[in-house]
This record gives structure tokens, sequence and C-alpha cells, in this order.
């Protein structure tokens, strides 16, 4: 259930205005665009970089096995709520290889180029006291960098006055190792620091 809050209509109404976006060639293969989810009270916002299949389905940001190790993080480990976040993506329709609709890959230099306006509309709607982006592509973009998340992540950049923590793709554990992975670790600390960020006076 939604937060009630004057921003949530703010974001609601952004939403309807994009929901037919036509700026880039991913619109012409995608099922659902997929905006995000959360509520715009969010004082934690999670970036990533596009929607899986999953996502192109539901129209809902992670929702596939990354999403479910996003969620276990957000509700076991920071003791919050899902709806209690705001989940977006860099991109919001789903890119695949050649376009295929079969295997999924990162976002390319012009795709980014044409989405990202409609995720910095969100960051200022929502404006959150912290982001964390999951994964190169996002952090790559809010960062303005070109270094990798191995050496970014855990510690703290800035985008536009808000702190920002790069840590590893919830995708990329699953790949390395899953549950088991010492990535897992990693981001749980990356995540232990966002907590004490957040929870200071």
């Amino acid at each position: 259930m939604k937060e009630s809050c004057e921003k949530q209509k703010i974001l609601d109404n952004f939403e309807n205005t994009i929901a037919s976006c036509t700026r880039c060639k991913l619109s012409s293969t995608r099922t659902k665009l997929v905006f995000g989810e959360g509520t715009a009270c969010a004082k934690i916002m999670f970036i990533g970089e596009g929607p899986g299949k999953m996502e192109d389905l539901s129209g809902r940001p992670f929702v596939g096995r990354a999403g479910e190790l996003l969620t276990r993080i957000i509700e076991n480990g920071m003791k919050l709520k899902r709806e209690e976040v705001y989940i977006a993506n860099i991109v919001k329709c789903r890119p695949t290889v050649d376009m295929l609709m079969q295997k999924d890959r990162p976002p390319d230099k012009e795709e980014v180029e044409r989405c990202n306006p409609y995720l910095k509309e969100q960051i200022k709607i929502i404006q959150p006291k912290i982001i964390i982006t999951l994964g190169n592509p996002s952090t790559k973009f809010l960062l303005k960098t070109d270094t990798g998340i191995t050496k970014l992540r855990g510690n703290w950049g800035n985008f536009q006055n808000i702190p920002v923590m790069p840590t590893y793709h919830p995708s990329f554990i699953l790949r390395n190792g899953g549950e088991k992975s010492p990535l897992k670790r990693l981001v749980w600390e990356d995540i232990k620091k966002v907590l004490e960020k957040l929870n200071k006076p």
C-alpha cells in the first residue's frame, strides 16, 4: 500500500505522463514500461540498470530472482518493508541482446541518454536521504565515472547533494555463488554503512 504524501500524487502523475514513451528503441519490444515501485516519501532509493523478463511482463521492478534477493536484503537485513523504500532502474524498458527479448544485457549509451531524464525527475520528486546504486550502469551514470563497481562499492559518492552508496547488483551475487557468495557479505557491509548514516542524529 502506498504511503500517503503530497509527493506521491506528483510521482503518480509523472508515471502516467511517460507511460507511452517512445524515446528509444526499447519501446518497440517492451511488454510493459517499468516505472518504479515504492513510496514517494522514501528515505532510501535503490537504482538498478534495467528490467528483466519478469519485470517486463509484470511492469514492476525487481520481481525475479534478483528481486527476491533484494527484497530479503531490505526486509531481513534493513528491517524495512519493501514498500517503505523506492526501487527504480536507470532505464524503464527491458534491454535485450539484438532486441530479441531472450537474453538480457546492460542498457547502451543511447538508451541511458534517452531515458535518464525520467530517473532524474523521480529522484527530484522523491528527494531520498540516500541512494543505493546496484551495479555498474546506475553507479557510473550517477557518479559520472568510468571506474567499475568493484573499486567503487562501499565508498560514498554524491549525486546532487544526495549521498550515494554503490554496491553489487543482486543478479551479480546470484551469478557468483548466490546466498553463500562472499559478495553477499560485502553488500551487507555496504548496507550497514547506509543504515548508520540514515540513523545519525
